[in-house]
């Protein structure tokens, strides 16, 4: 077994009970929030977009709906599995570790819904910068869509419990060691189980770091799904284009 598959990430979300707990996400939301996204960028007809840690590929197949040619990718072989049945000769999806480069070029790459931060090993926020960098076509733009962390923090809320298909989900959440931690117990299937979502708490200027590290330039930010201008302190996302 590589490190990589260790993390708390990889036996997390290869559950079934990953996907139960959020399968009520706001997906319209998410569609608005695509349409707005490639209309601002003006990806071309027909053009590429690299969907990183795409999960079981929801975002990409509507990308892909919208006449964009994509490509998802995800380190959860299990979702990769599941979305490989909608696969067709535009959408296409890879078990790949997006940290590592990618061997192709995009006119779009996207990293959406705070999938990042999760990595132990600092080094790896840093080289994602540089595989989305490396991946752009000469006229591509890199979007990462991050939680606004000083709006989460403000509005933690401590404890709480959601049902779901049966399921009681006692979820605590904390702000700890420059990380945003959620942890999760339930039982199912006359099991006990524990898992703990750890997300590095990454602020503006951390990126803004990062980006200068990677050699990337920072274009715009923007603080809501409908590229509303960011407010450090009340907007509940945290969204940037660079190239």
């Amino acid at each position: 077994m590589t490190q990589s598959t260790q993390q708390w990430y990889a036996s997390w979300f290869d559950t079934p009970y990953y996907h139960i707990l959020y399968k009520d996400r706001d997906y319209a939301e998410a569609q608005v929030f695509m349409d707005n996204l490639t209309n601002y960028l003006n990806i071309p007809e027909k053009g590429k977009i690299l969907d990183l840690a795409c999960g079981k590929g929801r975002h990409s197949i509507y990308l892909n709906s919208l006449g964009f040619n994509v490509t998802g990718i995800d380190l959860s072989e299990q979702s990769i599995a599941h979305a490989k049945q909608f696969e067709n000769e535009t959408l296409k999806f890879d078990v790949h570790d997006m940290s590592k480069p990618y061997p192709d070029t995009f006119d779009a790459v996207f990293n959406l819904f705070t999938s990042f931060g999760y990595f132990e090993d600092e080094s790896c926020n840093l080289s994602t910068i540089a595989s989305i960098r490396d991946a752009l076509s000469d006229f591509g733009f890199g979007v990462i869509d991050f939680m606004n962390v000083n709006y989460v923090i403000d509005n933690l809320v401590p404890e709480d419990v959601k049902t779901v298909e049966g399921i009681d989900f006692h979820q605590k959440r904390s702000h700890k060691d420059g990380y945003i931690i959620k942890d999760i117990s339930f039982e199912a299937d006359g099991e006990s189980f524990q898992f703990q979502e750890r997300v590095k708490a990454f602020t503006l200027e951390d990126f803004e770091a990062l980006f200068e590290k990677a050699g990337v330039h920072l274009l715009d930010v923007f603080g809501d799904y409908k590229l509303r201008k960011y407010h450090p302190q009340t907007s509940e996302r945290l969204i940037m284009i660079f190239k």
